[in-house]
C-alpha cells in the first residue's frame, strides 16, 4: 500500500514537472518569435551605436582587463557585433578563443591569431578550423562573451534553443557576460533546469552585475 501511494505521488511529481517544462519551452518559442520580430525592426543607427557602446563597456571592465584568456562568440548579422571587440582582443595580446560546432549541441573553442583564419561553418556562421594544438580547454577561459536573443536583467539568457553554450559553460569556472541590447531585454526570461545564469549582462546603457 505504501508503495503504491509513493509511486502515485512520483507520477503527479513527475506529471507537474513535465507540463511546467513543457509550458517554459513554449513560453520559450513564443518570445523568440517576439524578439526576432522586434528586432527586425530596430534602425541601423540604433545597432551600430548600441553595438559601439556595448564594446567601449566590455574593454573598460575590470573582468576584461584581468583575463588572460578570453572566449568571444563571433556575431552574426542580427547579434551584438563582436568584430570590434575580437580585435582589440587580438591587439591586447590576450589569448583569444572562439566556439566551432562539432556535433548537434556540442562545440569547442579554439584559440586564434588573426580574423583571416575564420571561415563559414555550420550554419554559415564563421568558425576557426579544427586544429588540436589550438584547442582551448574550458578551465583555461577567463572572461567570456555570450550571444542572446534576448535577456533579462537577472542573467538569464535566451538562446536559439541549441543548448551549445550551456553545455560548454557548465564546464568552465570563468565570468560569464551576455551581450544584448537595451531594446531587446526583456523582464524575465523562462529558464529551465539546464540553463546557466550569466555573471553579467552589458548593454548600451552599462553593465549588470548580479
Amino acid at each position: 500500500m505504501k508503495k503504491t501511494v509513493k509511486q502515485d505521488k512520483q507520477r503527479k511529481e513527475w506529471k507537474n514537472w513535465k507540463e511546467k517544462t513543457e509550458e517554459k519551452i513554449i513560453r520559450k518559442k513564443e518570445l523568440r518569435r517576439k524578439i526576432k520580430e522586434k528586432t527586425s525592426f530596430t534602425t541601423e543607427k540604433y545597432r551600430k551605436e548600441a553595438d559601439r557602446k556595448i564594446t567601449e563597456s566590455i574593454l573598460k571592465l575590470e573582468e576584461y582587463q584581468s583575463a588572460g584568456c578570453v572566449f568571444c562568440y563571433v556575431s552574426t548579422e542580427k547579434e551584438m557585433d563582436t568584430f570590434s571587440v575580437l580585435q582589440a582582443i587580438l591587439q591586447s595580446g590576450k589569448r583569444l578563443g572562439v566556439p566551432k560546432c562539432m556535433e548537434k549541441g556540442i562545440m569547442n573553442v579554439y584559440e586564434i591569431h588573426s580574423l583571416q583564419e575564420l571561415h563559414p561553418g555550420a550554419y554559415g556562421i564563421l568558425e576557426p578550423k579544427e586544429a588540436p594544438e589550438r584547442l582551448i580547454q574550458p578551465g583555461a577561459i577567463d572572461f567570456a562573451l555570450i550571444p542572446c536573443i534576448s535577456c533579462d536583467r537577472s542573467g538569464r539568457r535566451l538562446g536559439h534553443g541549441g543548448g551549445y553554450y550551456d553545455r560548454y559553460l557548465e564546464k568552465t569556472r570563468c565570468v560569464k557576460a551576455v551581450l544584448c541590447r537595451e531594446e531587446l531585454l526583456v523582464d524575465e526570461i523562462p529558464v529551465e533546469e539546464h540553463d546557466l545564469r550569466m555573471d553579467l549582462v552589458i548593454s548600451e546603457k552599462g553593465c549588470y552585475k548580479m
